[in-house]
């Protein structure tokens, strides 16, 4: 992996343990990185954990809050000058309910921080990218995109964040800006806590991933760093599942052996 040595990352959604493992990696191959999230007090204990003090600056923004973005850009110009890496991780499940009865207000909120927010992200951030004539966006989109799930709200919202990637790439690419996304499967993390609390949803989980394992924030990483990096530079506009196999498992399940 490329080092990032002199770089600046900004990575939303950074106090999760998806956007934490994300940011540490960039910190860790040198990078200046920018964490952000609407919680403050946890993204200061990222900060802590991450060290790196002066390579760090801690950014609390409601991103759906347009305004509020544009100080997020203004804040990364001021403090490291640019932006090279844009990582639009901040997300939420959205309410699991029939579509039947799902709420206009739960729909509006989950479009808002899933979709939303990272396109006034890409738009803010981008124009620094924009400036210099290069720079990276990776959007951090689900396996949810490909395969309904009890939160319509949740497959809707990442299926057009894989659309926001596409179009950001091509008409961006010309002028030295990559997009890719990065769709992670089962992944353990505080958000998706929940489902693996379930011994048997858990063994379920564990069983359809035909690895044999349940993903780490690690995992997700890795992927995030390689397309933000030199070594991905001819790779644009592409989506890449980090999924252990999932999505391509499923007729194996309904088959005699």
């Amino acid at each position: 992996m490329g080092t990032f040595q002199g770089r600046v990352a900004v990575v939303t959604g950074a106090a999760g343990g998806l956007g934490g493992s994300i940011a540490g990696r960039f910190v860790d191959a040198g990078a200046n990185v920018v964490l952000v999230d609407v919680q403050a007090d946890r993204l200061r204990k990222v900060s802590e954990q991450l060290g790196a003090a002066e390579r760090v600056l801690v950014h609390a923004a409601d991103l759906t809050d347009e305004e509020a973005v544009t100080g997020l850009a203004e804040a990364t110009a001021n403090r490291f000058g640019t932006c090279d890496v844009l990582v639009n991780n901040a997300g939420i499940l959205g309410t699991p309910e029939p579509l039947a009865t799902l709420s206009t207000a739960a729909w509006n909120q989950t479009i808002a921080v899933n979709l939303t927010a990272a396109m006034l992200c890409t738009r803010e951030l981008g124009r620094l990218m924009l400036d210099q004539g290069r720079g990276a966006v990776v959007n951090i989109a689900s396996v949810g995109a490909h395969s309904p799930n009890t939160s319509p709200t949740y497959g809707v919202s990442k299926a057009g964040l894989i659309a926001l990637t596409r179009h950001t790439a091509v008409e961006w690419g010309p002028l030295g800006v990559r997009a890719n996304a990065v769709s992670p499967g089962f992944v353990r993390t505080e958000m998706s806590a929940a489902h693996y609390a379930d011994p048997d949803l858990l063994a379920m989980r564990t069983k359809l991933t035909p690895v044999g394992r349940i993903g780490v924030p690690a995992d997700i990483a890795s992927v995030v760093a390689f397309l933000a990096s030199d070594d991905a530079a001819f790779v644009n506009g592409q989506e890449l599942l980090v999924d252990g196999g999932f999505l391509a498992a499923p007729l194996t399940h309904v088959q005699a052996r």
